[in-house]
This record gives structure tokens, sequence and C-alpha cells, in this order.
């Protein structure tokens, strides 16, 4: 904290983003070997509750038991007054459907960081998603999500996940 003419500061949306997110980054470097990352990607779509445009980045973990798979993220959303970045720490079961697609069932926890340029200023809150998701060999994928308590209300997104 920052002490100016008596005044102290509280820490900020952008602080607690940063703190927040080299955990979430040590985390993920932590995964042992035997976890090895699938691949990172890159995500985009739109939320309802608020209302936004969110963009963000993802890994996804080789299977850590049978078809399960961890699948960490971290999204920015911009709109309705208001900027939330979710740190998402979810887990998919992935099954094959055809000889090119894969679908997978996800959900988990979330941690939701709102910055609001209005009144009420900046906050943290707990979450919940749970989706599902179509993916093409190659790396394409489209998923919808759900979510509980702090989390958006409802997500739809495309992406792309690098092998």
């Amino acid at each position: 904290m920052k002490k100016s003419l008596g005044y102290r500061e509280t820490p900020t949306c952008r602080n607690v983003f940063a703190l927040l997110a080299a955990a979430w980054l040590v985390a993920v470097a932590w995964v042992p070997r035997a976890f090895a990352q699938d691949g990172p990607g890159l995500r985009a779509g739109f939320s309802a509750s608020p209302d936004q445009f969110y963009f963000g980045g993802h890994y996804v973990t080789k299977p850590i038991w049978d078809r399960l798979r961890f699948q960490p993220n971290v999204e920015a959303g911009f709109g309705d007054d208001r900027t939330v970045v979710a740190i998402g720490m979810e887990f998919g079961y992935w099954m094959k459907v055809g000889p090119d697609w894969q679908a997978y069932v996800s959900g988990g926890p979330a941690m939701n960081i709102f910055g609001s340029s209005g009144k009420g200023g900046d906050d943290v809150g707990p979450g919940l998603t749970v989706g599902i998701g179509l993916r093409r060999r190659g790396g394409l994928f489209f998923e919808m999500k759900v979510g509980a308590f702090d989390s958006p209300d409802f997500k739809l997104a495309v992406g792309y996940t690098f092998e």
C-alpha cells in the first residue's frame, strides 16, 4: 500500500489481478511432467449478465485420469460499464464423437475480479462454471458455459488450442 499525504491507497483491481495471474502461471508451471500440457490456446466470445465481449487464454493438459483433463483459463471481459477478469480452474471430461471431433463437459471454480468506472469500485468474488464444448482436430473449438455465484450467467466462445 502506498502512503501519500496521510492517505493510504487500497489495493486496486490491477494489483489483485497481477497477483492472481502470477499465482495462476506458477500453478500451471508446477504441473508435473506426467501431466504435461497438451497445448495453450486463445478464446473469445460474449457473455450475458454482465453483457460483455471477452477474450482470454487457456491450457489443456493431457489426461490426468482416464479422459479427465485440467483446463485452467484466464478471461477478460469488457462492456456493461465494467471490466471482469475471470480466472477459472476447470476440469473437462473428453469424449470422441467422430473421426475429427471431440466433445467435452467441463466445470470448476473461478475467481472473478470486477472493476467499475462508476460507483462500487473494484470487487473480487467466487464463481462456478459448468459447460460443454466441441473441438475439431487441429485445435478449433466452440464452447458454452453457464455460471453461478459471481460468474457471468452465460458465455459463448470460439477458440483455438495450439498443439
